[in-house]
């Protein structure tokens, strides 16, 4: 079974939606990445479709833009 993918960037915002996730869909059905400490997969986020975060994006690919935090251009700074 694929997981689903939350990206944030660390803000209160995003880390009360990660929360939350977790809450909802559980810790073993999701993959949390913090793309403001792992910047490396930023390109990954932006290639799912992630214009801005917190985000979900799911097994089959459709990105789920929750509440807003941050843009993207905000987080590559």
């Amino acid at each position: 079974m694929s997981k689903s993918i939350f990206y944030h960037a660390g803000c209160p915002v995003c880390i009360s939606a990660e929360h939350d996730i977790i809450n909802l869909v559980g810790k073993d059905s999701v993959e949390i990445v913090n793309i403001g400490e792992d910047r490396d997969r930023i390109s990954e986020a932006e290639k799912a479709g992630v214009n801005s975060v917190p985000a979900l994006v799911t097994p089959n690919g459709n990105t789920l833009h929750i509440n807003f935090g941050a843009s993207m251009a905000d987080v590559k700074g």
